[in-house]
């Protein structure tokens, strides 16, 4: 039986009593049926019919006007190249608030693209790095990412607290971190997960890029087949998306203070440890951020996080982002699992990015605001 794994990411995770949701293919259906209830297990069909759900969200979309940059719409998902597009756009039209760069190349050549924004207000200030998209099928990352950049530019005005955001920090916004896998994920898998570079000896694309830093690498909760979805590649840092972005990391760790990444599906916000059950040294300071952080995010829709350190809030996993960016000096570094629990999975509606993006934005400002006090 060829299941897709959509909670939890490998089955090493399943243990009596976890709640399982996995994507079988139509023809399988009949035979795995009958297996769960034979065994005594509880099941519940979530989305009958998956093709139907994924024509819904990107089949009319040529009709929407997604391609007018100055009516941009924020509550569709965009293609890799919109994204694009949408980005050279900002950097031509605010270019007192937004500064476009690339930090390399990615496995098909294409570039690795990061908008830093902030008012140019004094030579040296901190800042925070916000990732999205890392796993390819995760779409409600990058929609995030596209709407913080928004929300800063629309709010730099009229909102104080978005002010002394953009003027005592620097925001270095990487909207698509896993460009091929996305891209790959619009247009021909759509529950695509992995980088895109290629294993000679097992015809298997792609590499986890959330299991390939130089963090107990390959350690528990990745795997060293090339043909899983947690594969952790090679050697650490083997794709050259995590080496780029591990390089600008390491370049300007002294000034980086906290690290953003955004990811779906499970509704929860971590932090270190990922890769074993002990507790960070500032774990006072980044506990209670967390805390005030969901509880912002609560304040807008009711929707509840859970939050607390990867390795026992959601499971051990080794080589993630996140413990990386925590090692390398960065003190508070969180990753988001945004909406839902499981009921659309990957597949979140196009009408849920508005109340996603909106609640996670008050996380995310809680989150800087309380960087800028000094906790101690």
């Amino acid at each position: 039986l060829q299941v897709d794994l959509w909670q939890p990411s490998s089955p090493l995770h399943i243990v009596e009593g976890t709640v399982v949701d996995v994507r079988v293919p139509r023809n399988t259906t009949w035979s795995l049926l009958p297996y769960l209830q034979q065994a005594n297990i509880q099941y519940t069909i979530l989305i009958s019919d998956l093709q139907e759900a994924i024509e819904n969200q990107t089949g009319g979309r040529s009709h929407r006007n997604r391609r007018s940059l100055s009516g941009y719409n924020y509550e569709v998902y965009h293609s890799l190249e919109e994204i694009e597009d949408w980005m050279h756009y900002l950097n031509r039209t605010y270019s007192d608030l937004v500064h476009m760069f690339s930090v390399g190349k990615s496995y098909e050549g294409r570039p690795l693209y990061v908008l830093k924004l902030g008012k140019r207000s004094r030579p040296y200030k901190k800042a925070v790095w916000i990732d999205c998209g890392i796993h390819a099928r995760e779409w409600i990352g990058p929609a995030f990412c596209q709407w913080f950049v928004k929300e800063a530019l629309q709010t730099y005005q009229t909102d104080p607290d978005m002010r002394k955001m953009l003027t005592q920090l620097y925001f270095y916004v990487m909207p698509v971190f896993n460009v091929d896998g996305y891209h790959f994920s619009w247009t021909n898998d759509r529950f695509w997960r992995k980088t895109r570079s290629k294993n000679m000896r097992f015809h298997c694309h792609g590499v986890d890029a959330n299991r390939n830093w130089k963090v107990k690498w390959c350690d528990e909760g990745a795997s060293l087949h090339p043909c899983d979805d947690t594969y952790c590649g090679p050697f650490p840092e083997s794709e050259p998306e995590v080496k780029a972005v591990a390089h600008f990391l390491r370049k300007h760790r002294k000034q980086i203070k906290a690290y953003l990444s955004f990811h779906a599906y499970a509704q929860m916000l971590l932090y270190p440890y990922s890769y074993k059950y002990a507790t960070i040294p500032n774990f006072n300071c980044v506990e209670s951020a967390a805390y005030n952080a969901v509880n912002a995010l609560q304040s807008a829709y009711g929707v509840r996080y859970r939050y607390g350190p990867a390795s026992s809030t959601l499971y051990v996993s080794s080589g993630s982002s996140m413990d990386w960016a925590y090692k390398n000096g960065i003190p508070y570094a969180f990753a988001f699992e945004l909406r839902d629990t499981g009921h659309f999975g990957f597949l979140l509606p196009e009408m849920l990015i508005k109340p996603t993006c909106t609640e996670t934005m008050l996380a995310v400002k809680n989150i800087t605001l309380h960087l800028l006090k000094k906790c101690h």
